[in-house]
């Protein structure tokens, strides 16, 4: 199976919308894609719930449920066990980025996985930089469709 780096992005969208392409992916990639994300997510979940509810217009309890649905198919990495020369190389990467990102790109190099994300700078900024595993939605439909024939 190949490593998938959620960043934050992705997992809010799939929160908002779980039916939707980004939802689809993540529930529907099992023996292709393992979903991995940092455990700061946690925090950057219960820190933005509220806006969360407010935009998806979810009660509690279908937040919770997707939000619960969507942990059985996340496995989280605590960011302590990241080495150093990673935390370096990815703070590099993403100095004239977003250095909010170095995390998921310090996460990518550790687990020798591949970084999804939704956000264009970042996104088109580690394209830029010959970064080559980082997928958009759209690269990640693609990538499944050529692992599963």
């Amino acid at each position: 199976m190949k490593k998938i780096i959620v960043d934050t992005n992705i997992i809010f969208s799939c929160l908002l919308n779980s039916q939707g392409t980004i939802g689809d992916l993540i529930f529907n990639s099992d023996n292709i894609f393992e979903f991995f994300s940092n455990q700061y997510m946690r925090f950057e979940i219960g820190k933005h719930w509220n806006k969360l509810k407010s935009i998806s217009k979810l009660t509690d309890l279908e937040i919770e449920i997707a939000y619960e649905k969507m942990l059985t198919k996340l496995t989280f990495i605590n960011e302590e066990l990241i080495p150093p020369k990673d935390w370096e190389k990815a703070e590099n990467l993403v100095k004239d980025i977003d250095l909010d990102d170095s995390d998921f790109v310090a996460l990518t190099r550790y687990l020798k996985g591949s970084l999804w994300t939704d956000d264009k700078p970042l996104y088109e900024g580690l394209k830029a930089k010959r970064f080559r595993t980082v997928y958009n939605t759209q690269g990640m439909i693609k990538l499944r469709n050529r692992l599963s024939s």
